[in-house]
């Protein structure tokens, strides 16, 4: 009577199948949101970016007595002992335009601009 019994437990086929549907569900609705977050993080740092451009100019248009519609460039701006150490880049592979004074700097991207 004190036999022990071995009993083979196992995943069925059908066991197995409807835990790779759920997982495959979940990848369905997780990947396109994870997607949406990244480009929205990259949109908000673009604009970020394009904020601190134009402070920067802003400050330079101020200590160098510029006026409204004056160019500036990111020459002008950027440097080590100027108003930004280095010219931010778009996360985005977009290029930014500084504008002329008075004028917000722009990025090439569409939806990517100062509010």
């Amino acid at each position: 009577m004190n036999r022990l019994f071995k009993r083979n437990r196992a995943f069925t086929l059908v066991e197995i199948m409807i835990v790779v549907l759920i997982i495959g569900i979940l990848m369905a609705i997780a990947v396109p949101n994870f997607v949406k977050a990244r480009e929205s993080s990259r949109k908000q740092t673009c604009i970020s970016n394009l904020k601190q451009i134009d402070q920067a100019k802003e400050q330079w248009a101020m200590d160098n007595r510029k006026n409204a519609g004056d160019a500036a460039a990111f020459t002008d701006i950027v440097g080590a002992n100027a108003y930004l150490k280095s010219q931010p880049a778009c996360p985005s592979g977009g290029t930014y335009t500084v504008a002329a004074i008075g004028t917000n700097p722009t990025c090439n991207i569409s939806g990517h601009a100062l509010p």
